[in-house]
């Protein structure tokens, strides 16, 4: 079973999915087929408890081994949200990956990656695991000055600053230049 990913670029890819499905043969026999050929399935059975077992065992397993890929793309939204025609939606958020699963139909299991606004509309779907979000508490290198990497404060309309954080030194207030002599009066204003 081959499951994990080996991307590493930022590129959009599709988003994956597995079906497991219980079929039907004569009257009683039936047998488990999983849609990633590369699985070895049990051989056709008149036990359809047993078969039922073994195939959410095995959609299980897909989604353990699975690792979400966080660069995928909604596979419901490449199927042009098929799995929820009555809510129309736009796919966005992060990926997730969920396990529909009908418990009337019982003989069909899907695992998909989806986005995060498309699976709480799929119905009897159940998120089993969320791509990891990338770290953004990077640290940045050193700088020899360290007033080079002071941030500036955010400029209002008006020419004004925001006021400073809590801990930032009170700003130093700069003269214009303005004289202190006295104004003089224009003519012709009252005296």
């Amino acid at each position: 079973m081959t499951t994990a990913y080996s991307e590493s670029s930022t590129e959009r890819i599709p988003g994956r999915a597995w079906t497991v499905r219980i079929t039907g043969h004569g009257a009683r026999a039936a047998q488990v087929a999983c849609s990633n050929t590369a699985c070895r399935m049990p051989a056709r059975s008149e036990d359809l408890n047993g078969l039922r077992v073994f195939a959410a065992a095995h959609a299980a397993a897909h989604a353990k081994a699975a690792k979400v890929n966080p660069s995928a793309y909604c596979h419901c939204g490449s199927q042009r949200c098929g799995a929820h025609p009555e809510i129309k939606t736009s796919c966005a958020g992060g990926v997730v990956m969920i396990l529909r699963h009908d418990p009337i139909m019982r003989r069909v299991w899907s695992l998909e990656e989806v986005c995060e606004t498309c699976a709480p509309l799929i119905p009897n779907a159940t998120v089993v695991a969320r791509a990891a979000r990338p770290d953004r508490t990077t640290k940045r290198p050193a700088s020899p000055n360290p007033q080079a990497q002071a941030p500036a404060r955010p400029g209002i309309a008006g020419g004004f600053s925001s006021a400073p954080a809590e801990g930032d030194p009170a700003p130093v207030r700069r003269s214009r230049g303005v004289s202190q002599r006295p104004r003089r009066r224009r003519s012709g204003q009252g005296r």
